[in-house]
């Protein structure tokens, strides 16, 4: 369903983006891009804890996904499991594994399509290509619970087709209204919503963040360094944001969410039990957040401040890269925003996705606006849209991002995300499509919202597997 809560998240550094580039599955939206797609939001369960319920239901728990390598020879084609999980009441320690089976089938076809037809290939010369770093990702995660309300959570990752690893530590104190958390990461991965990876060298955030009130009300403050050039991990002829670029930023937002049924079909004690030839039985829903046919519209209005210190005050320094060189040019950034923006959805849903067959069909459309004051800015030049406008603000134009859901059999449901942008592209009016997720998700009554997710994105060509739980 359609997050509202997004239009906020996005505007800070720790809204995660479902990724298979990283073991921890999970890269950072860049702020000041256009919303993400719902279906692209990552799961709030850890990768770690996704691979270990995830794995008994694969054989031998080895859990596929797919993402291009570094080097076009590894393939796109993954395997990910959980080798080690180690747990006490108040600490776990978990050792992810991966592997590319691709470089290694095509060297060991290669060594017996070299030799003569005589000479078969000894053991020795078909191990050493099982010895190939560049074929293993290892990760290590673990996780302290301080006291019942801080946890902290320290992880590193080593990919073999790569220099240097990934670190992260996460500290979460939880309080009776409000969330706090401390994060940093050496380097941080970033993705843009031309799903292009930025790796940032250091990346430290602190979040103050409040529970959403009754009346709808909910605010943030935080501050957020980012030291070092951000480096292209798979982007050409692109430059690196200006959100990403060295300095500190302190970032204050509030929104204020209304939504409002205009039918509704209660859950009544006939829904919940069955009559069957051995008596009756409880009959739940597959999904608790699914359970009553309705439709409805909600809003979300929101504002944000944000100020650069160190290096904010002066133009930055961003790298164009282009195939086979780059070049640098000075682009502003300003020291002191602040901005308007909102989202308006409607939703309809039929069936009580009880039944094993057309017991679901749900549609939900948001029209976002990320920026108030770019949109105002494009209306008053008239609305046209040129190349070079959108690389300077690629979120001057509102967008419509669809959700169309629909069962299959049983658990079982089909989605399809899309956004949609209302700007026109060179040479060409009208909307068009930026972005459309597709997936399959198999829902799991025992977790009452939870389901295993296999999602594909055309435009990234990614996909992996995943575990969500509540995602509403």
């Amino acid at each position: 369903m359609a997050n509202l809560r997004t239009a906020m998240d996005s505007a800070f550094w720790d809204l995660n983006v479902s990724s298979p580039h990283t073991l921890e599955g999970s890269a950072k939206a860049i702020p000041g891009d256009p919303f993400p797609l719902d279906g692209a939001r990552a799961s709030r369960a850890l990768r770690i804890q996704q691979l270990s319920l995830l794995g008994n239901g694969f054989p031998l728990g080895i859990i596929p996904s797919y993402s291009p390598a570094a080097h076009k020879d590894l393939g796109s084609f993954s395997l990910q499991t959980l080798l080690l999980r180690p747990s006490t009441s108040n600490w776990w320690l978990g050792l992810i594994g991966q592997f590319r089976p691709k470089k290694l089938i095509s060297s060991i076809k290669a060594e017996f399509s070299t030799n003569d037809e005589l000479e078969v290939p000894t053991f020795k010369d078909v191990a050493r290509h099982f010895l190939d770093k560049s074929l293993y990702t290892v990760g290590l995660c673990t996780q302290f619970l301080l006291t019942p309300a801080t946890s902290i959570k320290l992880s590193t990752e080593k990919d073999g087709q790569k220099k240097g690893r990934h670190s992260k530590v996460m500290l979460f104190h939880k309080l009776p209204y409000h969330d706090i958390t401390l994060e940093a990461a050496w380097p941080e991965l970033f993705i843009d919503h031309k799903g292009q990876y930025w790796d940032v060298p250091e990346s430290i955030s602190l979040d103050l963040s409040s529970l959403v009130s009754d009346s709808g009300l909910r605010y943030r403050v935080g501050i957020h360094k980012n030291s070092g050039h951000p480096q292209a991990v798979n982007a050409v002829n692109d430059e690196a944001p200006t959100s990403l670029m060295p300095g500190l930023c302190a970032k204050a937002a509030f929104s204020y969410e209304k939504s409002r049924d205009l039918w509704r079909q209660k859950e009544t004690q006939n829904d919940l039990m069955v009559k069957k030839d051995k008596g009756w039985f409880w009959r739940p829903s597959y999904d608790v957040r699914l359970k009553e046919p309705h439709a409805a519209v909600s809003g979300i209005f929101g504002g944000s401040f944000t100020a650069w210190f160190q290096d904010g005050h002066s133009p930055v320094a961003v790298e164009l890269r282009g195939e086979g060189d780059t070049s640098t040019r000075i682009k502003k950034r300003s020291p002191v925003n602040a901005d308007l923006f909102g989202s308006i959805c409607y939703r309809f849903q039929h069936g009580k996705f009880r039944e094993l067959y057309g017991d679901l069909t749900r549609i939900d459309a948001r029209l976002d606006i990320g920026s108030a004051s770019a949109f105002a800015k494009r209306v008053v030049n008239g609305f046209r849209s040129s190349s070079a406008n959108s690389a300077i603000d690629p979120i001057s134009s509102p967008r419509i991002n669809l959700i169309f859901q629909q069962q299959v059999v049983g658990p079982i449901v089909c989605r399809l995300d899309s956004r949609v942008s209302l700007a026109s592209l060179p040479g060409k009016r009208g909307p068009h499509i930026e972005d459309f997720i597709y997936s399959l998700s198999y829902s799991l009554r025992l977790l009452q919202s939870g389901k295993v997710v296999a999602w594909y994105s055309p435009k990234r060509k990614e996909g992996m597997i995943e575990l969500r739980v509540f995602e509403f």
